[in-house]
């Protein structure tokens, strides 16, 4: 009997089951590849953080140390004040206007070859010999016996003082667009703390020191806070990082090389070579005057402020003396808050222009109330209110200023530039405060001037949206395709590559 073969009870492989294994391979595969790619961003991110901790660790502290003592060096004339250098030395009301203002003449002078020569010099160098030197003619403002000595010592001051006003570009060479508000509100914070660790040592020294060794309280004030930056300027010198191309310890050859990418990536080249044409295109550039308007109403206020927070407390409000220096230790406390939450915000949404109006509004708000009420606490809680307003606007407008003008020189010139103007209208500033106790031409020309910031940064913020949409329109024309032959160290923000931040 022949037995019947059964059938086969295996599938067999149709083509279109073949193609099915195929595809299911290549979807393996595929996914594989992805989740390589997707590890080795996740291992980039982890490293790049790690590189930017580093980054933090080494450079903050250090620059925050340098702006901190200089901030001090700048505002310690407020606190000499009430403690009686203007009755020694007999200065009227206008003369001690002219000894604030004065700063800021030597300061101006040397903003533009101070930050242009950063990468020349180094920063370490040059960082440490301006603290050396505002330390040296700090301690001798103590011999300091008429307005003649004081206007001099005040001007060389500022000139000193001017040699590390590159902060904001030194920044910009470690890091990203994005990262820089943040750090330089760590920075420029600082300036609050200063002024409120100046109130508390003020305090100290005129309740201590006063009349010891036959010095007066404010002549121990400079003596003190002279002394300081000469002894700390060795540290900054010996461990402060120059430039990403020049780190000499700390990081390992792929960090270093890492350093450099990012460095890269806000355009940055590494080549310190001045371009004097760059700096005439930027003179030309209706956009550089708009962040220098923004920059100069906000520093008529802040800079005015500093020099007469304490005076303002003490002739107007009825401090003692005393009491004067330590109630400005919390209007500096709630500056420092101030500076932080706006700057950070301000890299959190990637937003200037819109932060700045904010922070302009809060300060107008202040002013009104300095200008109209009479009781003490209310003005009190108005003079918090203004300078938490004014302050962080310095840092963003720098910030702002820094990413939208690539290239070294451009950046460079612009950030000395946008100062050197601002601290000529910073001397206008000081001198409308001239009519004690309650300053009240000095309130209301601040009044007028932060609000017409918040103004140009709504301005300019509108502006820049409709310049990069115009370069979105026009990537693929030949313009653009010449202008792409040329680098951006070469052209600076007219690169259609580079796109503005606003």
């Amino acid at each position: 009997m022949a037995i019947e073969k059964a059938p086969s009870t295996e599938k067999q492989d149709s083509p279109s089951a073949s193609k099915d294994v195929v595809h299911l391979e290549a979807a393996g595969q595929q996914d594989e590849a992805e989740a390589e790619r997707a590890e080795e961003l996740e291992r980039g991110g982890k490293s790049e953080r790690k590189v930017k901790l580093k980054i933090d660790f080494f450079i903050l502290p250090l620059l925050a140390s340098i702006y901190f003592l200089a901030q001090m060096g700048r505002s310690d004339l407020g606190n000499a004040k009430v403690a009686g250098l203007d009755e020694d030395l007999n200065l009227t009301p206008d003369m001690y206007s002219n000894v604030a203002a004065i700063f800021y003449v030597g300061y101006l002078l040397f903003q533009l070859p101070g930050t242009l020569l950063l990468r020349k010099i180094g920063p370490a160098n040059q960082f440490s010999a301006a603290m050396i030197g505002w330390g040296v003619v700090t301690v001798c403002t103590v011999k300091a016996s008429a307005y003649g000595h004081m206007m001099a010592i005040r001007f060389l001051v500022g000139v000193t003082e001017a040699f590390i006003q590159g902060s904001i570009l030194y920044l910009s060479f470690w890091y990203r667009y994005n990262e820089l508000a943040t750090r330089g509100a760590i920075i420029y914070s600082t300036s609050a703390l200063a002024g409120s660790f100046n109130g508390i040592l003020s305090y100290g020294v005129q309740r201590d020191l006063g009349g010891r060794n036959g010095w007066t309280a404010w002549q121990w004030i400079f003596f003190v806070e002279g002394l300081i930056p000469i002894i700390w300027a060795f540290a900054v010198l010996a461990l402060l990082p120059s430039t990403p191309e020049r780190v000499r310890f700390g990081f390992s050859e792929a960090e270093k090389k890492q350093i450099m990418t990012r460095s890269r990536a806000s355009h940055n080249t590494g080549d310190g070579t001045i371009r004097p044409k760059l700096i005439i295109k930027l003179l030309l550039d209706p956009k550089f005057w708009m962040t220098t308007a923004i920059n100069c109403g906000n520093h008529f206020c802040s800079n005015a402020l500093q020099n007469f927070i304490p005076a303002l407390l003490h002739e107007s409000m009825g401090y003692t003396e005393l009491q004067s220096q330590l109630m400005s230790v919390i209007v500096y406390a709630v500056t420092f808050v101030g500076i932080l939450a706006s700057c950070y915000t301000s890299d959190r949404l990637r937003l200037r222009g819109v932060v700045i109006m904010f922070d302009s509004a809060l300060a107008c708000v202040g002013l009104v109330l300095l200008l109209t009420i009479t009781n003490n606490a209310g003005r009190f809680v108005a003079a918090c209110i203004t300078t938490a307003g004014v302050y962080p606007i310095v840092v963003i407008c720098l910030t702002w200023t820094a990413t939208n003008h690539p290239g070294y020189t451009y950046r460079a010139s612009a950030a000395a530039l946008i100062n050197v103007f601002s601290q000529a209208v910073a001397i206008a500033g000081n001198k409308s405060y001239n009519d004690p106790p309650y300053y009240r031409k000095g309130l209301g020309a601040s009044l007028g001037m932060v609000a017409m910031c918040g103004i140009v940064a709504g301005f300019l913020d509108w502006h820049l949206k409709r310049l990069n949409d115009k370069k979105r329109r026009e990537q693929h024309t030949p313009e653009a395709e010449a202008l792409r032959q040329m680098s951006i160290d070469e052209i600076g923000n007219k690169h259609p590559d580079f796109f503005f931040r606003y």
